[in-house]
């Protein structure tokens, strides 16, 4: 894999890969002086489809035999499942070692829950709604936003590709021995390391907080990072884990703020599809292996006369 992902590439293609990421960490720390910065990171988010279009083929290798449809959803599936069992354990361990950044975010996800559930009531009572109707588009808007925000954050997956690519072409220059040695492994595993810390620091520049705060903010994030990457090198399919993201991160603020329970339902729902497909992928194994057994009996006495 690490010489298919380090093989030539376009300047153009470089560039954009730079842009992808420190470019858009560099947008990031400034969405909290200026909503036009905002802006600009979004572009990017969006833009990193078209360069993760030229990047995905990279997992892959030539020899790999191409997967059918059936196949893509196992790998779909498996994958969100295990991300989900995943980032329970990192959850529970968060919630027991970094109480400071917990309460926070509790606090926060209360708060947030308490203006989308109170928006739009009237200033004077506050019990009846002053303007329905807008209140019913401010919601609207509201989840509207928050969805698309979620879907973007699908695409830091290319971000992260982009991320091992670069320091895997350093690594290549600086370390030529070891290279060529053929002992790259280690180079894959602290490449993918190095954007899962990374990928907990970008959760803590877009706003100011405590030390307490951000270590914990960095720490479960980088772990659930870390999680997404593995899941990368196991499908060898950006899409996949790209569509995991995105998928969870909705399910998420859905659980937070709108539907309880979202996520754990939608895990099951999965989980129901994975267990179907899974059985008539087995079964259309089983299928094809008798088929070849049969192919082989028919050709056996042709083989043993020629022999003959």
């Amino acid at each position: 894999m690490t010489t298919n992902l380090t093989k030539p590439m376009s300047k153009k293609l470089l560039f954009a890969i730079i842009l992808v990421t420190i470019g858009a960490e560099v947008l990031l720390y400034l969405t909290r002086y200026s909503t036009m910065a905002n802006t600009l990171y979004d572009a990017v988010m969006v833009s990193s489809f078209f360069i993760g279009w030229k990047l995905y083929r990279r997992l892959g290798s030539p020899h790999d035999h191409p997967k059918t449809k059936r196949q893509h959803a196992l790998q779909f599936t498996g994958a969100f499942l295990l991300f989900f069992l995943g980032s329970m354990v990192i959850n529970v361990f968060s919630t027991m070692t970094l109480e400071d950044f917990n309460t926070d975010y509790d606090h926060y996800v209360q708060n947030y829950t308490s203006v989308q559930t109170y928006m739009g009531t009237d200033d004077d009572d506050g019990a009846h709604p002053a303007k329905p109707i807008w209140s019913f588009f401010e919601k609207v808007d509201t989840i509207g936003y928050d969805l698309y925000t979620d879907t973007l954050a699908g695409l830091e997956e290319v971000w992260r590709l982009g991320y091992i690519i670069l320091l895997l072409v350093i690594f290549k220059k600086v370390f030529p021995r070891r290279w060529e040695s053929g002992r790259r492994d280690i180079f894959l595993m602290t490449a993918l390391f190095l954007t899962s810390i990374i990928f907990g620091i970008d959760h803590t520049l877009d706003k100011e907080q405590p030390w307490s705060i951000k270590m914990g903010a960095i720490v479960t994030f980088a772990n659930m990072g870390f999680l997404f990457g593995l899941l990368l090198l196991w499908t060898r399919n950006l899409w996949v884990i790209v569509l995991v993201h995105a998928l969870y991160d909705i399910t998420a603020t859905l659980s937070w703020y709108y539907v309880d329970y979202a996520v754990e339902l939608f895990a099951l729902v999965v989980l129901l599809i994975h267990v179907i497909l899974f059985s008539f992928e087995k079964s259309n194994q089983r299928r094809l292996s008798r088929e070849s057994g049969m192919i082989e009996l028919v050709q056996a006495p042709e083989i043993i006369h020629n022999v003959e």
